[in-house]
């Protein structure tokens, strides 16, 4: 194993958006030189919330050919579905058994899915970050790229990591994983709503930009896209700015272009967003257009991706296998 070995995924279902991309797939491809990769399509975490059946094997082969048009390189990187390789319900089971209530009750992202009705929320939608810990744990990953909302899960991964080690007296069987957090990449808000999070789940397709949009899709959201009527300055960064919609839109712009808001900020400074939202319609096109026209080239070609995904499951399922059979044996199972 190399001393780097990344684990990070996606789950599969459809309608991937601008930012899916720079919240994720855009950090894939940066990482693909430093580390060992394994990217997931997170199929088991799918089927938490509602899907449609006959839906979920497109959205698999749409989210890897996302993968592949963005860079992230085949050859280089083991690209898999979650549901392929049974190591990671094997693992999780025993993991269930380690974690503890208490620590699954602080876990705020099922809270705010659950909402006010969670009496009736799934077993799965609960247990999901145990889950995620076995993801993780299965291939002994050392680092893991995280958001905002994925910050809490990767501690408890750590924490459930640390109380296998100290319970089988096997110090440093468990590496505790490293989180990865990507620079000058924000949280991707709704062209609609500077305080709601770009989603695939919203009503309004005005309110995200899609990775398969056309040109004039792209242009048209953004020039419809809520602002407000003050010019560019760095009032937009005070503590206190309700200029959520203004930020959102250069936080865009500059993670696209690599650089910090401040930057953008004092390249527009005194400007209208008028000017600025042209500027930004002419750079998405260039990013994400080539990406666009790629995904629906290898999406006629099912057979293509499923040979990437088949040569990649083989490779997932050896590494879990060889550390689940030391699993066991460390917990008296084998």
């Amino acid at each position: 194993m190399k001393n780097k070995r990344v684990l990070s995924g996606i789950q599969p279902t459809g309608n991937l958006h601008l930012g899916n991309y720079l919240g994720a797939i855009k950090n894939f491809v940066s990482l693909q030189d430093e580390y060992e990769c394994l990217y997931m399509l997170a199929d088991y975490h799918a089927i938490t919330s509602r899907y449609k059946k006959e839906e979920i094997k497109n959205h698999i082969f749409e989210t890897a050919s996302a993968f592949l048009s963005s860079g992230v390189n085949d050859k280089k990187n083991i690209i898999f579905r979650q549901s392929k390789v049974p190591a990671h319900l094997e693992l999780a089971w025993i993991l269930n058994c380690i974690a503890r209530l208490g620590w699954l009750n602080r876990m705020t992202q099922f809270k705010e899915k659950a909402g006010d009705n969670k009496e009736k929320a799934s077993i799965g939608l609960y247990t999901y970050p145990v889950l995620m810990t076995a993801d993780i744990l299965i291939y002994k990953a050392t680092h893991v790229p995280v958001g905002e909302d994925q910050k809490q899960h990767l501690e408890l991964c750590r924490d459930i990591a640390q109380k296998f080690n100290n319970d089988f007296n096997f110090k440093n069987f468990f590496t505790l994983p490293e989180p990865i957090i990507p620079k000058n990449v924000s949280r991707i808000m709704s062209l609609k709503d500077g305080l709601s999070k770009m989603s695939k789940s919203d009503p309004s397709d005005s309110s995200r930009i899609n990775l398969k949009d056309n040109n004039d899709q792209i242009s048209q959201k953004i020039k419809k896209a809520k602002t407000d009527n003050e010019a560019i300055n760095l009032n937009i960064l005070d503590k206190n700015s309700k200029r959520y919609e203004a930020k959102n839109l250069i936080s865009i712009y500059a993670s696209l272009k690599d650089v910090e808001i401040k930057n953008v900020i004092n390249e527009f400074e005194g400007k209208t967003f008028s000017i600025f939202k042209s500027k930004l319609t002419e750079l998405i096109i260039t990013k994400i257009s080539p990406i666009s026209n790629k995904i629906k080239e290898i999406q006629k070609d099912k057979q293509y991706i499923e040979n990437i995904l088949d040569t990649s499951e083989q490779k997932a399922n050896k590494i879990a296998n060889e550390n689940l059979i030391e699993i066991k044996k460390i917990i008296g199972l084998n």
